[in-house]
């Protein structure tokens, strides 16, 4: 049975259920993938941005015998945020090709469409079945990412330390694990605004005023997601002149996530990108010595950002897509295919 759900009062063993069942869908589909952890995930499930809501469907089970709730075989949620919802689904590998799959993205579709919104986006993994189930309900492709992935076993340190210091003269490097001090959130902005305007199909948008950016620092750490920045700052005028974005997830704490990684326009060309990545990473050698790997997401056409990561040692893994569709027309596909 589908049915709404809470995961802020679900039961230890509906969440424990729902770890088990995602991460044998990663290991079906992301193989290479770490496991997730239980260690916050109820608070990585719960916790929002303000005005933002998420919204969660379960597919379980019935109860056993002894009164055991049933194992979780599938779970839709959707993220409303601005104009659109953001559907993410997970079905159980054993419970695929039943219909299950298209009876939560139904659930999830008639509630955005009730809620007044317009569009439903969702990622979409590369070589995975997914592809082709969100292709077949009528979702169309709108941007695609390189994710790449470093493997920190195999990081010349030595050479890594001389990149960060390949920086040019009048600019400074500086750690922040946490998020940048309160006195620099506002040029931090500001560096940040710098690519507010390319459209880049974002599903998450990026924060860009000072007050936005405290509060999603806040959530991130509220879902159990350390954030670390490291900033180049210009001497002359203490401006931020690039910045690095790195989140070391609770859920699966031995891969790290990469954010943003912005140079300022009027600071290109001193090799700021490359120095501040390559300090972030001797950085979370010390501050994470449990951290395996580093993963980041990069636009096909940013030949400048795949390659530094190319020098750092990233590798590229496979295409992370963004897919969106009309919620009036989805609906009524999946109402007519029933």
């Amino acid at each position: 049975m589908v049915r709404e759900w809470d995961p802020r009062t679900a039961s230890s063993a509906e969440i424990a259920s729902l770890l088990d069942t995602l991460n044998a869908v990663l290991a079906a589909d992301l193989p290479q993938d770490p496991p997730w952890r239980e260690s916050s995930l109820r608070e990585y499930l719960t916790e929002v941005m303000p005005g933002e809501r998420r919204i969660s469907w379960v597919a379980q089970e019935e109860p056993g015998t002894n009164g055991a709730p049933g194992a979780i075989l599938g779970q839709v949620q959707v993220l409303l945020l601005g104009d659109i919802g953001v559907l993410e689904v997970l079905v159980h590998p054993s419970a695929r090709r039943t219909g299950l799959g298209r009876d939560l993205v139904r659930t999830a579709a008639r509630r955005v469409y009730q809620e007044g919104f317009s569009a439903i986006g969702v990622e979409v993994v590369g070589d995975t079945p997914s592809v082709a189930f969100y292709e077949s309900l009528g979702f169309t492709r709108e941007y695609v990412e390189t994710r790449s992935v470093l493997d920190l076993s195999v990081v010349d340190w030595a050479e890594l330390a001389e990149m960060a210091t390949g920086i040019g003269a009048g600019y400074h490097v500086e750690f922040h694990p946490g998020g940048p001090p309160d006195e620099l959130i506002e040029a931090y902005a500001r560096a940040k605004a710098e690519v507010r305007d390319v459209d880049d199909g974002e599903l998450r948008p990026s924060s860009y005023d000072p007050e936005r950016l405290r509060d999603s620092l806040d959530c991130l750490h509220r879902r159990g997601m350390k954030p670390y920045i490291v900033l180049a700052l210009h001497e002359q005028t203490g401006e931020v002149a690039g910045l690095t974005e790195v989140v070391v997830p609770a859920q699966h704490p031995t891969r790290a996530d990469q954010y943003d990684t912005i140079v300022v326009q009027d600071h290109r060309g001193y090799g700021i990108d490359r120095a501040i990545k390559a300090r972030m990473l001797l950085e979370l050698r010390s501050a994470e010595p449990d951290l395996a790997e580093v993963q980041t997401w990069n636009a096909q056409a940013n030949e400048a950002m795949l390659k530094v990561n190319a020098e750092l040692g990233y590798r590229p893994d496979r295409d992370w897509c963004e897919y969106s569709v009309d919620v009036a027309d989805l609906v009524h596909r999946l109402d007519a295919s029933r």
